[in-house]
């Protein structure tokens, strides 16, 4: 199963989703370069796009796995660190 999802940026083309901050708000990067990065909320309405700087970004993805292994979501919490070694080391 591909887990993996695709937003097309307005501007800075094809974005790549990180995870999931919380509910209706996602973090995505751009596809090749990894550097951009922007929380999309979405609503019935639009997608907002907010650009994030890494080390915010790095955060909000930190503060995910901490919540994933509160909760005891442990294969999620697997995933999302892969994920973040992937992307921030």
């Amino acid at each position: 199963m591909n887990t993996e999802t695709y937003l097309n940026h307005p501007t800075f083309g094809l974005l790549f989703r990180v995870c999931l901050i919380d509910e209706n708000r996602e973090l995505f990067t751009t596809l090749y370069a990894q550097r951009l990065f922007f929380v999309v909320t979405t609503s019935l309405e639009a997608f907002q796009f907010d650009p994030l700087g890494r080390t915010d970004a790095r955060i909000l993805v930190e503060n995910r796995l901490r919540l994933l292994r509160r909760t005891g979501q442990l294969r999620e919490y697997d995933k999302l660190q892969t994920i973040h070694k992937r992307t921030f080391q």
